[in-house]
């Protein structure tokens, strides 16, 4: 029963607290609402590809390019995603990348089309803006599909060709090769100007996000581990008094001590990430996913994890002004490391595999999936991760704690 106690007396001591609620509870939602509205632009919300300004610089004219530039880059399926700018020369484009002005470019080689027939496949140079690597992919893709297509047509041509050639004389049979050929070419010619592009944009069976509700999943992930700062001052501040000391010395025992303080950072943690997720969908209508026993599961893994931190934090720090300053720049870190000031897909791909130290990282990507829906299966890392990293990090501050 002292466990309860315990954990009783420390919740209550957080709800009065009100640095604790407005840190906690009332920033999160306001900065929800900011970003959320302010940022929404970036999420494509509709599924379709996101917008890109592309460069092209084209020496001569041959009908393989104007059918690149006009049916596949601004056929049906991409002129709403894809705005086209000409530039006279390699020099004008790359000033318009530096500017800002273009996402990515393309400068064709003269008479690349024709050479693509003949089988001469002269590259094409690209350029990028290096804060652009999303859009030049797209763009990259689709140019390469559409060359590779040209080339396979005009390699199965030639080869037909020549196989054709080389076995009428053997053959008893009389072959119009001219008119063969011909219809050859034309139906091969169809399969390369069909409107495949290489870049497909449809749904995967999950429900595109829309900004306000990344932003809420990520402020949540990241007020939710400042807990990890207000757990172990709860407990340094009792160490500092001796209150941690006199019930150490308590009939009660330690395992019930150390119980109490984690439950109690645990309850305060899941009542945030329950008023939050209440508070969002009712004042913004942010759709938490259609699946709540998902959600609650997350909640429970990720406050578990950050519990369990609080408790280690705890265990290592002696000074309250430590706690917030080291505690408080640990927290901006792995917040940013973990998404939740700035998608992880923007981040190179080594950053990406870092950002895996950060919980809240497995929070956030969780949760979106919880938003898009997705199966039981593919929560099983991401609350294994957590839980395993709650048990571990309580242990820890839980033997560290003996030896004060």
């Amino acid at each position: 029963m002292s466990l309860f106690t315990i954990a009783w007396k420390d919740i209550k001591i957080r709800l009065k607290d009100r640095k604790s609620f407005i840190t906690l509870l009332l920033m999160p939602i306001i900065l929800t609402a900011i970003l959320g509205s302010a940022l929404s632009g970036v999420f494509s919300e509709n599924g379709s590809l996101p917008e890109l300004t592309a460069g092209v610089v084209v020496t001569s004219q041959d009908e393989l390019t104007d059918q690149f530039l006009h049916d596949t880059l601004q056929g049906k399926e991409l002129k709403e995603s894809i705005t086209l700018k000409k530039f006279k020369t390699e020099a004008d484009l790359r000033n318009a990348i530096e500017e800002g002005k273009v996402d990515a470019g393309l400068v064709f080689p003269d008479r690349w089309g024709e050479g693509l027939f003949k089988g001469e496949n002269q590259p094409i140079k690209m350029f990028k803006d290096p804060g652009k690597d999303l859009p030049f992919s797209i763009l990259s893709t689709i140019t390469e599909s559409f060359t590779n297509r040209v080339t396979t047509v005009s390699a199965a041509t030639r080869t037909v060709g020549e196989e054709l050639t080389s076995s009428v004389p053997v053959s008893n049979q009389s072959i119009d090769l001219s008119s063969t050929m011909k219809d050859l070419s034309e139906k091969l010619t169809t399969i390369a100007d069909s409107e495949a592009n290489g870049v497909v944009s449809e749904k995967d069976g999950k429900e595109p996000l829309s900004g306000m509700q990344y932003y809420a999943a990520a402020m949540g992930a990241m007020f939710i581990l400042f807990n990890t700062t207000m757990g172990a001052k709860t407990i340094i501040q009792e160490r500092n008094t001796d209150t941690l000391a006199r019930l150490m010395i308590s009939p009660i025992r330690h395992s019930s001590i150390i119980g109490g303080k984690f439950l109690g950072t645990l309850s305060f943690t899941i009542l945030q990430f329950t008023v939050f997720v209440f508070a969002t969908h009712f004042l913004f209508g942010v759709d938490w996913g259609s699946n709540v026993a998902q959600l609650v599961l997350m909640g429970l893994a990720y406050s578990f994890s950050v519990s369990g931190l609080a408790m280690m934090l705890a265990g290592f720090m002696t000074e309250e002004k430590t706690v917030d300053s080291i505690g408080g720049i640990g927290v901006q870190v792995l917040a940013l490391l973990g998404g939740s000031m700035i998608p992880l897909a923007s981040f190179p791909e080594t950053l990406q595999k870092v950002a895996g130290i950060a919980p809240n990282k497995w929070a956030l990507g969780g949760i979106l999936d919880i938003m898009k829906g997705t199966s039981w299966d593919a929560l099983t890392l991401p609350v294994t991760v957590l839980i395993l990293s709650g048990i571990v990090a309580l242990w820890i501050g839980s033997l560290k704690l003996k030896l004060r």
